[in-house]
């Protein structure tokens, strides 16, 4: 196979894409209007953020990413990646609540969401499931777990247990990255040095896992044993590949928030409150 394919070969799954193009619309239309009232807390780079975030999903879904990712371990941790450590932090950067909520027709708002909004139990839940601790359980347990060989065979087996996979990396990724960008008008009710440790034991988790794929000398998931083998790359270098790039990229996503946020910290108060706004007060 000519190794163009790795940029050339998409396929598109047109539910999901019909789906990431209407939340867009909405999201935009909402943004416009919060925006009349609120143009500090919704900035430009705000509805790029969000847009760009949309943009890695449809890549992580219909992109070599996924067309490769029962072929090549490494395509898929790819794929993965952008799942969890792209599409994620950029649609929270986004402060998607508002705009959302904005954006859907008025009728929504007062018929079928209304009583939902009402319940306390929606303004509980939410507020636990950013908790810090809950929202780091939450994502690593979903990436650790999922990569055990028995339940990462089992999600390669089926496409619906596959699909909903990558929805718990994401959806667990989506509450991770809300303590550390706090977007508005979230609350924060923890010291932020909390996010210190918070990111590098995530970090820790990753180089863990990483380096298991990398130095365990056999082949962990059989299934990449059993395909055609493309480019000449075997099974077992294209495990070593897969967790090297899990290694260097997961370590990035998570060690530069936690410089910038150390930063912001041991910065002068007044000086703090103007850097931390557009960097990670905002924002596997």
């Amino acid at each position: 196979m000519n190794p163009d394919a790795l940029v050339t070969t998409w396929d598109i799954p047109w539910a999901v894409t019909t789906a990431l193009i209407v939340t867009a619309l909405i999201y935009v239309r909402g943004w416009r209007r919060i925006r009349r009232t609120r143009p500090a807390q919704f900035p430009k780079w705000r509805l790029a953020a969000f847009l760009g975030g949309l943009l890695a999903i449809f890549i992580a879904v219909a992109s070599p990413l996924d067309t490769f990712s029962e072929t090549l371990l490494f395509m898929h941790m790819g794929q993965h990646f952008v799942l969890m450590s792209v599409a994620p932090p950029l649609i929270v950067f986004g402060a998607p609540i508002v705009p959302m909520l904005r954006g859907l027709p008025r009728w929504v708002i007062r018929h079928p969401l209304r009583p939902l909004f009402a319940s306390r139990f929606l303004h509980h839940a939410g507020d636990w499931l950013t908790r810090p601790r809950v929202a780091w359980l939450a994502m690593n347990v979903a990436y650790a777990g999922w990569h055990i060989p028995r339940a990462y065979e089992f999600a390669l087996s089926s496409e619906n247990v596959h699909n909903c996979e990558h929805a718990c990396f994401f959806f667990t990724s989506l509450m991770f990255w809300w303590p550390v960008i706090a977007p508005w008008p979230f609350r924060q009710n923890y010291s932020r040095w909390i996010l210190l440790p918070y990111l590098v034991l995530a970090d820790f988790v990753n180089t863990g896992l990483s380096a298991f794929l990398c130095f365990s000398g056999k082949l962990l998931y059989p299934s990449y044993g059993a395909v055609p083998r493309l480019f000449g790359l075997s099974a077992l270098n294209d495990q070593v590949a897969a967790g090297a790039f899990m290694w260097v990229m997961g370590s990035t996503v998570f060690l530069i928030p936690a410089m910038i946020v150390t930063l912001q910290l041991l910065s002068p108060p007044r000086r703090r409150r103007f850097a931390a706004q557009p960097v990670l007060t905002a924002h596997r």
